[in-house]
């Protein structure tokens, strides 16, 4: 059971972490927002990126909450899976 439970947190964090990647990939590419992958991957990764961006100074043209929302990801992984190793 343990191990499903580190295999679906390993999983979550990388779908999440493909998911801001496309997210910024697109946002370099004329699409519009009505676009229902763009809804799509707003939907998932704006739970994560909006807060991230409203606590982050302005730094202009440049967004970095994805850069920080990949980290957090990765920190609550590394968390989540010790947690997880300890019960087994």
């Amino acid at each position: 059971m343990i191990v499903l439970l580190i295999n679906f947190v390993k999983l979550l964090a990388q779908a999440l972490n493909i998911a801001i990647f496309v997210r910024v990939i697109l946002s370099w590419l004329p699409m519009s927002p009505d676009s229902p992958l763009v809804r799509l991957l707003l939907g998932i990764t704006e739970p994560i990126l909006g807060p991230i961006r409203r606590i982050l100074p302005r730094t202009g043209l440049l967004d970095l909450s994805p850069f920080f929302g990949l980290i957090l990801i990765s920190l609550a992984e590394q968390v989540l899976l010790m947690a997880l190793r300890r019960l087994a």
